[in-house]
Order: structure tokens, then sequence, then C-alpha cells
């Protein structure tokens, strides 16, 4: 399969869950749905059969709210069953509507209280550092999160160290919860504030799958220098009426919109 259609299967089977289960957060999902797919078909060393395999790298989703499309790759790629998707956000269900570690293979730490993740996956890499491992450690925050300080301190402490093994992927949709993010609390200049804190910064599409798995696979671009990509993306991308539009970050598709939603994805 290629990254291109494992990123639209992970789209439908986000607006299923979203539809069957009434959640929301669907914007957030397609928004990253392209750069889960270039992570898990194409860049992760990881295997479904053996979840916990002992160098595998490790992907933390620090913006834990889209964590359907992390379930959907997770599913798609091998490490449960993709029926299992109809159950998220229902009652009993281990697939709750931020994404779980427990007893779901393949997800390393419940997510969705934002700054948190990078600070972990800084923990992680320094770890695997201290004890001579290779692998590496990828983080995926929103941008609105970097409104948080503990990220920040993450970083400092993360290029103090020389954390190479640590990949921080920022998905910049400039939209938050209620509003844009210039109008929240503004990041510019982003990637400055990046290379000032001695990362190794590069700006890249978030929905070009080649640009994508070049940048991943270039890691680590600076030898003693954590990475940060930061990825221009388009919240809800891949359905016209949810592009850009900060309803769809808590609106669940139901009847028409569900159909026109998925009617766009099957002619994608």
């Amino acid at each position: 399969m290629t990254t291109e259609a494992l990123a639209l299967r992970i789209r439908k089977d986000v607006l299923m869950m979203a539809n069957l289960g009434g959640s929301s957060h669907i914007g957030s999902a397609f928004s990253i749905a392209d750069i889960l797919a270039v992570l898990y078909g194409k860049t992760l060393h990881t295997d479904p059969a053996n979840p916990q395999l002992a160098d595998r790298d490790r992907f933390i989703l620090s913006k834990g709210h889209a964590g359907a499309a992390v379930y959907a790759a997770l599913a798609e790629v091998g490490f449960f069953p993709v029926e299992k998707l109809k159950t998220h956000y229902q009652n009993g269900s281990d697939l709750s509507g931020h994404v779980s570690h427990k007893g779901i293979p393949g997800v390393e730490l419940s997510t969705g209280s934002l700054g948190h993740g990078l600070s972990v996956a800084t923990g992680m890499a320094y770890s695997a550092k201290l004890a001579g491992r290779t692998h590496k450690v990828f983080a995926l925050l929103s941008d609105g999160e970097c409104d948080e300080g503990s990220n920040w301190e993450a970083a400092l402490f993360a290029a103090h160290h020389q954390l190479d093994n640590l990949v921080a992927i920022i998905d910049y949709n400039k939209l938050q919860s209620l509003t844009t993010i210039a109008a929240t609390l503004g990041l510019e200049p982003f990637a400055q504030k990046w290379e000032s804190f001695g990362w190794q910064t590069r700006e890249i599409p978030g929905h070009d799958h080649g640009v994508l798995a070049d940048a991943f696979a270039s890691v680590p671009a600076t030898p003693g220098k954590p990475s940060v990509f930061i990825a221009h993306t388009t919240k809800g991308k891949g359905v016209s009426f949810m592009e850009n539009q900060v309803l769809w970050h808590y609106r669940a598709p139901k009847g028409a919109e569900y159909e026109a939603a998925l009617k766009e994805l099957e002619q994608a």
C-alpha cells in the first residue's frame, strides 16, 4: 500500500469513527493523516506482531485529541483489527476519544492534556542515549499547544543534551479550538524560535508525502541536534467544506454532512 492510499484509509476510518461514536476533532485528525501515513507506512521501525520490540522507534501523539487518526493508522498497518475502530468513543470501548495506551498495542503514551508529549518524548530520547540505544523518538505536536511553556523547557533540555535521536513534528494548521493561532497567541517567528533553542529546524509542506518521507529519513540532519519539522497543514484536509473551518474542531459529521464528506473521500 502506498502512503497516499494509507492516508486516504485513515481519513475514511476517522470519518466513520466520528460518525458512529459522535466524537469530535475530525478536523485535527484529517490535518495529520498524511504525516501519520508516512510515519507508519515508511518511516517508523515498528513491528505490529511485536509491539514491544526493544529497538522500535517510539511515536507520541502529543495532540491527543486527534487520537482517532492514530488508532486508524495502527489498525490499517496491522496492530489490531480494523473492525475494532467501529467501537471508538462508545461506552465500554478502550478506544477513547483522546488517545490511550491502555490495552491498545502500538500506543506508547496516553495524551490529551496538551503540552506534555514533547517532555515525555525528550525523556525517552535521553534514556535511549544513556543506554546506548539507537532507536528514534518522534513527537507530533499541535501548533496551539506550543503556547505551553513545558514544550520550551523540553526544547532547552533536548538541545543541551544533544538529543539527535529526537524528532518533533508540528502540525501547523494555524487554527486552535475556537479561532486562529494568530488571534489567540501568535507563534511567529516560529522557525526562528526553535532555531534559537538549538534545534535543527525545517519548514515543510505537511501533505506532500515525498517531502515528508525525505525529511523524516534525513534525521539527524545535524549530528548533536534534535530535529523539528514545522509542517504547514490544512485543518480538515481532504473534505472541502471542513478545510480551514474551526467548526470542525468539535463538530461530529452526521446525516447529509457525513454523506457529503464520504462522497468526497470516495472520489479522491
